[in-house]
Protein backbone atom coordinates (compact mmCIF):
# COMPACT_ATOMS: atom_id res chain seq x y z
CA UNK A 1 0.00 0.00 0.00
CA UNK A 2 1.53 3.61 -1.01
CA UNK A 3 1.69 6.38 1.98
CA UNK A 4 -0.65 9.04 1.28
CA UNK A 5 1.74 11.66 1.47
CA UNK A 6 3.48 10.58 -1.55
CA UNK A 7 3.73 13.34 -4.43
CA UNK A 8 0.38 12.81 -6.85
CA UNK A 9 3.13 11.85 -10.03
CA UNK A 10 4.64 9.29 -7.67
CA UNK A 11 1.31 7.93 -6.87
CA UNK A 12 0.60 7.20 -10.73
CA UNK A 13 3.86 5.49 -10.83
CA UNK A 14 3.69 3.57 -7.96
CA UNK A 15 0.31 2.71 -9.61
CA UNK A 16 2.26 1.70 -12.98
CA UNK A 17 4.60 -0.04 -11.24
CA UNK A 18 2.32 -2.27 -9.55
CA UNK A 19 0.27 -3.18 -12.52
CA UNK A 20 3.22 -3.96 -14.60
CA UNK A 21 4.54 -6.22 -11.26
CA UNK A 22 1.21 -8.44 -11.17
CA UNK A 23 1.48 -8.92 -14.85
CA UNK A 24 5.54 -10.35 -13.90
CA UNK A 25 4.17 -12.63 -11.12
CA UNK A 26 1.55 -14.07 -13.01
CA UNK A 27 4.42 -14.96 -15.55
CA UNK A 28 6.50 -16.51 -12.60
CA UNK A 29 4.75 -18.99 -12.28
CA UNK A 30 4.85 -20.41 -15.66
CA UNK A 31 8.44 -18.86 -16.67
CA UNK A 32 8.78 -21.78 -19.25
CA UNK A 33 5.68 -21.29 -21.09
CA UNK A 34 7.01 -17.40 -21.88
CA UNK A 35 7.99 -16.48 -25.09
CA UNK A 36 11.36 -15.11 -25.33
CA UNK A 37 13.55 -13.48 -28.59
CA UNK A 38 17.01 -12.15 -28.31
CA UNK A 39 18.07 -8.38 -28.96
CA UNK A 40 21.42 -8.85 -29.52
CA UNK A 41 24.00 -12.37 -28.11
CA UNK A 42 23.25 -12.06 -24.32
CA UNK A 43 20.49 -9.55 -24.70
CA UNK A 44 16.91 -11.00 -24.16
CA UNK A 45 13.23 -9.67 -24.37
CA UNK A 46 10.06 -11.49 -23.75
CA UNK A 47 6.70 -10.97 -24.02
CA UNK A 48 6.33 -9.94 -20.34
CA UNK A 49 8.61 -6.76 -21.33
CA UNK A 50 6.48 -6.00 -23.56
CA UNK A 51 3.12 -6.40 -21.38
CA UNK A 52 4.70 -5.01 -18.19
CA UNK A 53 5.79 -2.05 -20.39
CA UNK A 54 2.33 -1.27 -22.20
CA UNK A 55 1.04 -1.53 -18.72
CA UNK A 56 3.26 1.10 -17.36
CA UNK A 57 2.43 3.35 -20.36
CA UNK A 58 -1.25 3.39 -20.53
CA UNK A 59 -1.35 4.10 -16.62
CA UNK A 60 0.82 7.04 -16.79
CA UNK A 61 -0.40 8.70 -20.48
CA UNK A 62 -3.47 7.96 -18.75
CA UNK A 63 -2.94 10.60 -16.31
CA UNK A 64 -0.66 12.83 -17.97
CA UNK A 65 -1.31 12.72 -21.53
CA UNK A 66 0.60 15.33 -21.99
CA UNK A 67 4.37 13.60 -20.90
CA UNK A 68 7.06 12.02 -22.86
CA UNK A 69 8.26 8.66 -22.42
CA UNK A 70 11.63 7.21 -22.93
CA UNK A 71 11.25 3.41 -22.49
CA UNK A 72 13.45 0.41 -22.96
CA UNK A 73 11.53 -1.64 -25.42
CA UNK A 74 9.49 0.99 -27.76
CA UNK A 75 12.16 3.95 -27.18
CA UNK A 76 10.35 7.31 -27.74
CA UNK A 77 7.65 5.82 -29.74
CA UNK A 78 4.88 6.79 -27.14
CA UNK A 79 3.54 10.03 -25.45
CA UNK A 80 4.50 13.58 -26.49
CA UNK A 81 7.50 14.81 -28.41
CA UNK A 82 8.41 17.45 -26.78
CA UNK A 83 7.25 17.63 -23.05
CA UNK A 84 9.21 18.72 -20.39
CA UNK A 85 8.14 15.92 -18.48
CA UNK A 86 9.64 12.85 -19.75
CA UNK A 87 9.03 9.44 -17.53
CA UNK A 88 11.72 6.93 -18.28
CA UNK A 89 11.13 3.30 -17.61
CA UNK A 90 12.45 0.03 -17.57
CA UNK A 91 9.72 -2.49 -17.42
CA UNK A 92 11.74 -5.65 -16.09
CA UNK A 93 15.17 -5.17 -15.50
CA UNK A 94 17.02 -8.42 -15.16
CA UNK A 95 15.17 -10.14 -17.87
CA UNK A 96 17.62 -12.68 -17.83
CA UNK A 97 17.65 -13.62 -14.19
CA UNK A 98 13.79 -13.74 -14.85
CA UNK A 99 13.98 -16.01 -18.04
CA UNK A 100 15.76 -18.41 -15.36
CA UNK A 101 13.65 -18.42 -12.29
CA UNK A 102 16.08 -16.49 -10.66
CA UNK A 103 14.12 -14.11 -8.37
CA UNK A 104 16.27 -10.67 -8.97
CA UNK A 105 14.51 -8.21 -11.23
CA UNK A 106 12.05 -5.07 -10.62
CA UNK A 107 10.14 -2.55 -12.19
CA UNK A 108 11.95 1.17 -12.85
CA UNK A 109 10.21 4.11 -13.40
CA UNK A 110 11.84 7.76 -13.25
CA UNK A 111 10.88 11.01 -13.76
CA UNK A 112 12.87 13.04 -15.72
CA UNK A 113 11.55 17.34 -15.85
CA UNK A 114 13.80 19.46 -17.97
CA UNK A 115 16.51 17.02 -17.36
CA UNK A 116 16.46 16.66 -13.87
CA UNK A 117 15.28 13.37 -12.23
CA UNK A 118 12.51 14.31 -9.70
CA UNK A 119 10.46 11.26 -9.25
CA UNK A 120 11.41 7.57 -8.69
CA UNK A 121 9.91 4.19 -8.33
CA UNK A 122 11.83 1.06 -8.60
CA UNK A 123 9.50 -2.37 -7.30
CA UNK A 124 10.66 -5.39 -6.66
CA UNK A 125 7.51 -8.03 -7.35
CA UNK A 126 9.44 -10.99 -6.32
CA UNK A 127 9.74 -9.53 -2.92
CA UNK A 128 7.23 -7.14 -3.04
CA UNK A 129 9.50 -4.33 -2.21
CA UNK A 130 8.81 -0.67 -3.13
CA UNK A 131 11.42 1.81 -3.48
CA UNK A 132 10.10 5.30 -4.02
CA UNK A 133 11.68 8.96 -3.66
CA UNK A 134 10.60 12.55 -4.56
CA UNK A 135 13.31 15.14 -5.03
CA UNK A 136 13.79 16.90 -1.89
CA UNK A 137 11.76 14.88 0.53
CA UNK A 138 14.11 11.72 1.00
CA UNK A 139 14.19 7.87 0.10
CA UNK A 140 11.69 5.14 1.23
CA UNK A 141 11.29 1.41 1.22
CA UNK A 142 7.94 -0.11 2.14
CA UNK A 143 7.31 3.53 3.99
CA UNK A 144 10.25 3.73 6.10
CA UNK A 145 13.22 6.26 5.25
CA UNK A 146 16.26 4.18 4.08
CA UNK A 147 19.99 5.99 4.16
CA UNK A 148 22.93 4.41 2.46
CA UNK A 149 25.52 2.36 4.81
CA UNK A 150 27.58 3.70 7.33
CA UNK A 151 30.56 2.51 6.65
CA UNK A 152 34.04 4.24 6.30
CA UNK A 153 36.37 1.63 5.24
CA UNK A 154 36.75 -0.10 1.51
CA UNK A 155 38.17 -3.36 2.84
CA UNK A 156 34.62 -3.71 4.98
CA UNK A 157 32.32 -3.26 2.21
CA UNK A 158 30.28 -5.14 -0.12
CA UNK A 159 29.80 -4.06 -3.40
CA UNK A 160 27.62 -4.65 -6.19
CA UNK A 161 28.62 -4.62 -9.95
CA UNK A 162 27.37 -5.76 -13.28
CA UNK A 163 29.52 -8.09 -15.43
CA UNK A 164 30.23 -7.08 -19.37
CA UNK A 165 27.37 -9.79 -21.73
CA UNK A 166 27.45 -8.56 -25.02
CA UNK A 167 29.76 -8.85 -27.79
CA UNK A 168 32.59 -6.01 -28.60
CA UNK A 169 32.07 -5.31 -24.52
CA UNK A 170 35.65 -5.14 -23.02
CA UNK A 171 36.05 -7.93 -21.27
CA UNK A 172 40.12 -7.46 -20.63
CA UNK A 173 39.73 -4.32 -18.80
CA UNK A 174 36.80 -5.27 -16.89
CA UNK A 175 38.58 -8.50 -15.37
CA UNK A 176 41.37 -5.93 -14.63
CA UNK A 177 38.77 -3.64 -12.78
CA UNK A 178 38.16 -6.70 -10.81
CA UNK A 179 41.47 -7.81 -10.03
CA UNK A 180 42.10 -3.95 -8.45
CA UNK A 181 39.08 -3.77 -6.53
CA UNK A 182 38.43 -6.96 -5.06
CA UNK A 183 41.32 -7.61 -2.69
CA UNK A 184 40.37 -4.17 -1.14
CA UNK A 185 37.13 -5.01 -0.15
CA UNK A 186 34.30 -7.46 1.75
CA UNK A 187 33.15 -9.16 -1.33
CA UNK A 188 31.97 -8.44 -4.63
CA UNK A 189 28.29 -9.51 -6.24
CA UNK A 190 27.04 -9.11 -9.38
CA UNK A 191 23.26 -9.84 -8.73
CA UNK A 192 22.11 -8.77 -12.50
CA UNK A 193 19.44 -5.94 -12.02
CA UNK A 194 21.32 -2.35 -12.05
CA UNK A 195 18.43 -0.94 -10.71
CA UNK A 196 17.73 -2.65 -8.09
CA UNK A 197 21.30 -2.19 -7.55
CA UNK A 198 21.47 1.14 -6.85
CA UNK A 199 17.90 0.83 -4.56
CA UNK A 200 20.07 -1.95 -2.14
CA UNK A 201 22.99 1.07 -2.20
CA UNK A 202 19.70 3.39 -0.96
CA UNK A 203 18.64 1.42 1.18
CA UNK A 204 22.43 0.35 2.77
CA UNK A 205 22.07 -3.28 1.86
CA UNK A 206 25.16 -2.76 -0.20
CA UNK A 207 27.88 0.13 0.20
CA UNK A 208 29.10 0.59 -3.38
CA UNK A 209 27.65 0.06 -6.72
CA UNK A 210 29.67 0.27 -9.98
CA UNK A 211 28.95 -0.45 -14.06
CA UNK A 212 29.77 0.39 -17.57
CA UNK A 213 27.14 0.33 -20.84
CA UNK A 214 24.58 0.93 -18.90
CA UNK A 215 21.49 3.02 -20.23
CA UNK A 216 19.26 5.72 -18.99
CA UNK A 217 16.54 3.48 -17.83
CA UNK A 218 18.87 0.76 -16.00
CA UNK A 219 19.57 4.11 -13.53
CA UNK A 220 17.48 6.97 -13.87
CA UNK A 221 14.95 5.88 -10.73
CA UNK A 222 17.82 4.25 -8.58
CA UNK A 223 19.81 7.77 -8.90
CA UNK A 224 17.61 9.52 -7.30
CA UNK A 225 17.25 6.95 -4.19
CA UNK A 226 21.03 6.60 -3.96
CA UNK A 227 21.33 10.96 -3.60
CA UNK A 228 17.87 11.33 -1.75
CA UNK A 229 19.37 8.73 0.59
CA UNK A 230 22.64 10.31 1.40
CA UNK A 231 24.74 8.79 -1.40
CA UNK A 232 26.55 10.32 -4.07
CA UNK A 233 26.54 8.98 -7.86
CA UNK A 234 28.22 9.65 -11.15
CA UNK A 235 30.35 8.07 -13.30
CA UNK A 236 33.88 6.54 -12.83
CA UNK A 237 35.48 10.11 -12.75
CA UNK A 238 33.26 11.13 -9.95
CA UNK A 239 31.48 13.76 -12.33
CA UNK A 240 27.88 14.11 -11.88
CA UNK A 241 26.74 14.41 -15.32
CA UNK A 242 26.56 10.34 -15.98
CA UNK A 243 22.85 9.45 -17.33
CA UNK A 244 24.13 9.62 -20.98
CA UNK A 245 27.91 8.36 -20.32
CA UNK A 246 27.15 4.51 -20.04
CA UNK A 247 29.08 4.02 -16.92
CA UNK A 248 27.68 4.62 -13.12
CA UNK A 249 29.65 4.71 -9.72
CA UNK A 250 26.89 5.19 -6.73
CA UNK A 251 27.79 4.79 -3.21
CA UNK A 252 27.94 6.16 0.51
CA UNK A 253 30.11 9.23 0.74
CA UNK A 254 33.04 8.30 2.16
CA UNK A 255 33.47 4.68 0.02
CA UNK A 256 32.15 6.75 -3.34
CA UNK A 257 35.61 8.82 -2.09
CA UNK A 258 37.78 6.04 -2.03
CA UNK A 259 36.23 4.15 -5.14
CA UNK A 260 36.68 7.04 -7.46
CA UNK A 261 40.29 7.26 -7.52
CA UNK A 262 40.44 3.06 -8.16
CA UNK A 263 38.18 3.33 -11.12
CA UNK A 264 39.05 6.79 -12.87
CA UNK A 265 41.78 5.23 -14.82
CA UNK A 266 39.39 2.60 -16.53
CA UNK A 267 36.92 5.75 -17.21
CA UNK A 268 36.11 6.55 -21.26
CA UNK A 269 36.15 9.79 -19.48
CA UNK A 270 39.99 9.87 -17.88
CA UNK A 271 41.89 12.59 -18.82
CA UNK A 272 45.68 14.04 -17.90
CA UNK A 273 44.01 14.85 -14.45
CA UNK A 274 43.30 11.37 -13.69
CA UNK A 275 45.95 11.30 -10.95
CA UNK A 276 43.83 14.18 -8.68
CA UNK A 277 43.48 13.22 -5.26
CA UNK A 278 40.25 11.71 -4.45
CA UNK A 279 39.36 15.20 -2.48
CA UNK A 280 40.42 17.57 -5.46
CA UNK A 281 38.05 15.11 -7.77
CA UNK A 282 34.96 14.77 -5.03
CA UNK A 283 35.52 18.74 -4.89
CA UNK A 284 34.74 19.23 -8.07
CA UNK A 285 31.65 16.61 -8.41
CA UNK A 286 30.21 19.49 -5.75
CA UNK A 287 31.25 22.83 -7.27
CA UNK A 288 29.70 21.39 -10.11
CA UNK A 289 26.25 20.58 -8.87
CA UNK A 290 24.46 23.91 -8.30
CA UNK A 291 21.24 24.45 -6.71
CA UNK A 292 18.72 27.11 -5.75
CA UNK A 293 17.71 27.55 -2.28
CA UNK A 294 14.17 25.97 -2.97
CA UNK A 295 15.95 23.26 -4.08
CA UNK A 296 18.54 22.03 -2.00
CA UNK A 297 18.06 18.39 -1.29
CA UNK A 298 20.31 15.65 0.45
CA UNK A 299 22.53 15.32 -2.19
CA UNK A 300 24.10 18.95 -2.13
CA UNK A 301 24.87 17.62 1.69
CA UNK A 302 25.65 14.56 1.03
CA UNK A 303 28.45 15.95 -1.85
CA UNK A 304 29.89 18.81 0.78
CA UNK A 305 30.38 16.00 3.44
CA UNK A 306 32.57 13.71 1.30
CA UNK A 307 34.89 16.35 0.75
CA UNK A 308 36.25 16.53 4.06
CA UNK A 309 35.72 12.34 4.24
CA UNK A 310 37.88 11.75 0.88
CA UNK A 311 41.28 13.64 2.70
CA UNK A 312 41.07 10.80 5.52
CA UNK A 313 43.52 7.87 5.37
CA UNK A 314 42.15 4.78 6.37
CA UNK A 315 44.05 5.01 9.16
CA UNK A 316 42.75 7.71 10.22
CA UNK A 317 38.91 6.97 9.36
CA UNK A 318 36.45 6.67 12.07
CA UNK A 319 35.94 3.53 13.24
CA UNK A 320 33.27 1.80 10.69
CA UNK A 321 29.42 1.38 11.70
CA UNK A 322 27.67 -1.81 10.66
CA UNK A 323 25.41 -1.34 7.98
CA UNK A 324 21.96 -2.26 9.76
CA UNK A 325 18.74 -3.64 7.91
CA UNK A 326 15.96 -1.04 7.46
CA UNK A 327 14.58 -2.09 10.40
CA UNK A 328 16.78 0.53 12.44
CA UNK A 329 15.66 4.29 13.08
CA UNK A 330 16.39 6.47 10.85
CA UNK A 331 16.89 9.93 11.11
CA UNK A 332 16.71 12.95 8.35
CA UNK A 333 19.56 14.47 7.51
CA UNK A 334 19.55 18.27 8.11
CA UNK A 335 19.20 20.32 5.28
CA UNK A 336 21.38 23.42 3.02
CA UNK A 337 18.42 25.40 3.89
CA UNK A 338 17.37 25.57 7.22
CA UNK A 339 17.49 22.92 10.07
CA UNK A 340 14.57 19.95 10.44
CA UNK A 341 12.72 20.20 13.99
CA UNK A 342 14.07 16.94 15.62
CA UNK A 343 11.38 14.58 14.80
CA UNK A 344 11.04 15.51 11.14
CA UNK A 345 11.99 12.59 8.56
CA UNK A 346 11.73 10.37 11.76
CA UNK A 347 10.70 6.68 11.06
CA UNK A 348 10.98 4.33 14.31
CA UNK A 349 11.20 0.58 13.45
CA UNK A 350 8.52 -1.76 13.74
Amino acid sequence: MSSPNLHPMLNVAVKAARAAGAIINRAALDVESVRISQKQVNDFVTEVDHASEKAIIETLLGAYPGHGILAEESGTEYGAKDSDYVWIIDPLDGTTNFIHGFPVYCVSIALSVRGKIEQAVIYDPSRNDLFTATKGRGAYMNDRRIRVSKRTRLNECLVSTGFPFRTGDNFKQYLAIMADMMPRMAGLRRPGAAALDLAYVAAGFTDAFFETGLNPWDVAAGSLLVTEAGGLIGNFTGEPDFLEQRECLAGAPRIYGQIVPLLAKYSKFANVDDKLRASDRVRAVSASTKSNADDASVDLYARSTVVDFADESAEGEAPAVAAKPVQRKLTRIRRDTAPSSPSEGDASAK
